[in-house]
């Protein structure tokens, strides 16, 4: 497919996605909002980032990149969150029938904007993650198709919008401004860029964009470093043994020689000292607190309290409690959860806007872009709770479902499958592919027979359990 990256700034957006924004328009008429949105400060705000972009927002944005490249450990944060939001990828939810062809759609847009490839979706969650926005910028090819989904710079987009917080044209909704130069790069109409934010200040003020995550642990972060360096420091010069000389009634031209004579055998192993006046020499030994650090580790536990991760999943595990570091893992997994909320909300936009512009409305069916796996769970727990669905007598396309896996792709193989094992492929049966498939095991549920008074799962075929 040819990429025809320069009309994207144009107006080629089709007659049914401009049915749509009159649609859209005609309804925020008939609903108009009263009162300013926009707190009084962001009012002023916006008007300032009308001629160069946010400052507060780019010099975050600067310095985390360069915590990221400079400390390992903010470089394993953003990059397990990445990690652990793509994990699975993303499918296409059903919660209502299936429509066959909006699945097909689906997968060729998958294809066209490579969200089947776990690299683009890794760079997106990374890019979410440390610049707390996300924007995309949907590319149009020349049969009118998304063809690109390309991630922007977020410290260099400026929502144009009024001290209301409302958008002053949706034609033009966004502006990619140089922040050397302050020059405009391009404008965007409100369907060609897609921006979701993380944590905004109001979700309802459009010029109000998302923070980092590790926004507000930037100051502590500077003074761990900052403490972790004066320790090195001070641990070199404290490390090797000195040595006193006192030296009771040597006059200062003696005292000169006696210097003189022992650093000339600075290079040489002394054992002895020989003098002939009162005098003595002590061994200062070097730091023996080694394990006063105690500045160090509150300063990391302060750090590690406003990240999304608890510190025990970075090695950091003394006097941390199994039961404990579990909690806090439940606790980012939720961060991890609404992360990919998030980013797939950008995807479902992109998608929508595919399917107007091939003349399809996508609100006429019910579904929903969602990411295959959710970190809350394990997949053993995944899976018990879609084997007790199943002993529950659940449909099966919803027992697929729970258990994280893409009905569509099931389905798929296990058609695939029938037709391997029939030796007459091309002659179709009324029953569906699942009802087709090779003998189901039997599947129970045994209450309180687990730990914890759980419900335990039993699986048993006819070859035996």
């Amino acid at each position: 497919m040819k990429f025809k990256l320069p009309q994207l700034f144009g107006n080629r957006i089709g007659a049914e996605y401009k049915e749509a924004l009159a649609m859209n328009a005609e309804y925020d008429r008939q609903r108009q909002s009263r009162g300013q949105i926009a707190t009084p400060e962001n009012s002023i705000k916006h008007l300032y980032n009308q001629m160069h972009v946010d400052p507060d927002l780019r010099q975050s944005i600067l310095h985390l990149r360069y915590m990221d490249k400079t400390d390992g450990r903010i470089k394993q944060i953003h990059k397990r969150m990445a990690r652990d939001v793509t994990k699975g990828g993303l499918m296409l939810k059903w919660k209502g029938k299936e429509n066959k062809r909006i699945t097909k759609l689906w997968q060729q847009f998958c294809q066209r904007v490579q969200l089947n490839n776990r690299n683009k979706l890794f760079s997106d969650a990374r890019g979410a993650a440390m610049e707390g926005n996300l924007p995309i910028q949907w590319v149009l090819s020349s049969d009118m198709k998304i063809c690109g989904g390309i991630r922007m710079p977020s410290e260099t987009i400026v929502p144009r919008v009024d001290g209301t917080g409302r958008f002053k044209d949706m034609q033009e909704a966004y502006k990619q401004v140089d922040p050397l130069t302050g020059k405009e790069l391009a404008r965007f109409s409100f369907w060609q860029l897609t921006m979701v934010r993380l944590e905004p200040d109001n979700f309802d003020d459009m010029g109000s964009l998302g923070r980092p995550y590790l926004d507000a642990t930037r100051t502590i972060w500077q003074k761990l470093t900052m403490t972790e360096e004066d320790l090195v420091i001070r641990r070199r010069h404290r490390a090797p043994q000195k040595l006193a000389h006192v030296l009771e009634g040597y006059t200062a031209p003696e005292m000169q020689e006696y210097k003189q004579e022992v650093e000339s055998n600075a290079g040489q192993v002394q054992t002895d000292f020989f003098m002939n006046k009162k005098g003595a020499v002590n061994a200062i030994q070097g730091d023996a607190n080694l394990d006063q650090i105690a500045d160090v580790s509150y300063l990391l536990d302060t750090f590690f309290a406003g990240s999304p991760a608890p510190k025990g999943l970075f090695g950091y595990v003394e006097d941390l409690a199994r039961d404990v570091l579990e909690d806090l893992k439940a606790d980012y997994y939720q961060e991890v959860d609404s992360l990919q909320d998030m980013i797939s909300q950008a995807y479902r936009e992109g998608f929508y806007l595919d399917l107007l512009l091939q003349g399809i409305n996508p609100d006429a069916s019910d579904f929903t872009i969602e990411f295959a796996e959710r970190n809350t769970e394990t997949k053993n727990q995944r899976a018990d709770r879609a084997l007790k669905l199943q002993a529950m007598g659940t449909p099966q396309d919803m027992v697929w479902e729970e258990a994280g896996l893409d009905v569509s792709r099931v389905k798929a193989k296990l058609k695939e499958q029938d037709n391997t094992h029939n030796p007459y492929p091309e002659k179709t049966t009324d029953k569906k592919p699942e009802e087709t498939s090779n003998k189901k095991p039997t599947v129970n549920v045994t209450p309180n027979n687990a730990p914890k008074g759980e419900s335990a799962t039993t699986i048993s075929t006819r070859g035996g359990n």
